[in-house]
């Protein structure tokens, strides 16, 4: 069984790649599940509305992750209501709206639990996310074959913490957030595929998905800058996990790169 995790879509750009390239990696690479997050995707480039997740969604994406933006556009609140498969992070207070996991089935039976985490370092204080994922995995471990992690966070640290922290316990712990693709994919002892991030699915000369020029200027004058989502080709970046159905262990992982132009 192989699924795609895809990195931060990052507005319009982000979106029509994902849109483009996606149905034909579906069919390339017979992908069982599709997961994405989704949490810059907005049309502004930070947050997630409705109009863009049910893009994500159309283009052949089953779930959508998120991370500390997820609240900036109010409608996705009730979206999400309705929507049970766009995720906002399990640690967030128990009083936030939507939920933080959920368990998908393959078109070929398998149960595949999706778990969002969220970071402390260099973040807003949330609960725990180690304790979170410890109580999560548990539980879902009786109720699902497979479990993948997005491990939303700032420091690489954190995001390799938690990956040996789930090593044998889980079938994946991805990293997302950053915008930038590392290059430390592997298999941690247990079956459990990892990598510190996933990249982003964004427009590729950027900084990290926003106009360069703006992104300078801000570093060089420290003055409040209105960044903009950047134009041009834009890159889909994720990574391909392929997991034994039976045991729930990884095989496999492999990053995804691809450019598409319009």
């Amino acid at each position: 069984m192989k699924i795609l995790f895809l990195g931060d879509v990052v507005g319009k750009p982000g979106v029509r790649a994902v849109r483009a390239l996606l149905p034909r990696l579906i069919d390339r690479e017979q992908l069982a599940l599709v997961i994405a997050n989704c949490e810059n995707s907005a049309a502004g480039g930070t947050g997630v509305d409705r109009k863009s997740a049910q893009q994500l969604f159309e283009a052949g994406v089953d779930v959508l992750t998120s991370g500390n933006h997820i609240w900036r556009h109010r409608e996705i609140i009730e979206f999400m209501e309705q929507e049970p498969h766009l995720l906002r992070p399990a640690n967030f207070p128990p009083s936030a709206p939507g939920k933080g996991t959920i368990i998908c089935e393959t078109a070929g039976g398998t149960r595949v639990a999706v778990v969002n985490l969220i970071g402390r370092v260099f973040m807003d204080s949330v609960d725990c996310p180690f304790r979170a994922a410890e109580a999560l995995v548990g539980e879902l471990r009786a109720r699902a074959s497979a479990i993948v992690v997005d491990m939303h966070g700032e420091a690489t640290s954190e995001k390799t913490a938690m990956g040996w922290f789930l090593a044998g316990k889980v079938s994946a712990v991805l990293g997302s957030h950053t915008h930038v693709q590392t290059a430390d994919e592997r298999l941690l002892p247990g079956g459990t595929a990892y990598i510190t991030d996933v990249g982003m699915c964004g427009p590729t000369e950027s900084v990290i998905g926003v106009e360069k020029e703006l992104a300078v200027q801000r570093f060089i004058t420290h003055m409040p800058v209105r960044f903009q989502v950047a134009g041009g080709p834009a890159i889909v970046q994720g990574a391909f996990i392929d997991i034994d159905a039976a045991t729930g262990q990884a095989l496999s992982i492999r990053r995804l790169q691809e450019v598409w132009t319009a």
